[in-house]
């Protein structure tokens, strides 16, 4: 018995034109979303960074009413002491500032250290000055005051917090951040 046997000789896959059009076409595509990309992930690194301040900020005048005492945030470079020649942007320190005078002090206890930001951020603290105090009733002892937080883009990504003389923590308008250094 004699069958007509037939092997099926084509082969399914991509030929290597398909193969080249198809990379073409997703490096075009990569090279369009790549920069759009980059700016989504600046834009949550300041997002970060400038909840952890307020995170920071709240924390310190929580416990500024919860201990009865005032309480400090102060800019540090070392995660151990108020130094006031260092940026804002090099980190800082929470503690409890029993005698109200805006310096780390013996027998005050550090509740919160945050170290520096993401190289290439600026923050500043527009006053100039190099702590934020807050009464036993919760208050700010300073004025209204701004932080301001940039990175390589400028004041357009720009980021920051405004704290009222009641203590209370918002997010800046864009009114309230006036330029990027």
């Amino acid at each position: 018995m004699s069958e007509n046997m037939y092997i099926n000789t084509k082969m399914d896959g991509f030929s290597i034109i398909e193969l080249m059009i198809t990379l073409v076409v997703a490096a075009i595509l990569l090279s369009i979303a790549a920069p759009s990309f980059r700016d989504i992930i600046q834009d949550n690194r300041l997002t970060t960074e400038i909840n952890s301040l307020s995170a920071s900020l709240n924390l310190t005048r929580s416990e500024a009413i919860k201990r009865g005492t005032p309480a400090t945030l102060c800019k540090s470079n070392d995660s151990v002491n108020c130094v006031a020649a260092a940026n804002w942007h090099d980190g800082w320190l929470v503690f409890d500032d029993i005698d109200g005078d805006g310096s780390l002090d013996v027998g005050e206890t550090i509740l919160r250290v945050v170290n520096g930001l993401t190289p290439g951020t600026t923050l500043i603290f527009v006053s100039g000055s190099n702590s934020v105090t807050y009464d036993p009733s919760g208050f700010y002892t300073g004025a209204n005051d701004t932080f301001r937080l940039c990175d390589s883009r400028g004041i357009a990504s720009a980021k920051g917090l405004v704290i009222s003389n009641s203590g209370r923590v918002r997010t800046a308008n864009a009114g309230d951040l006036a330029s990027c250094p």
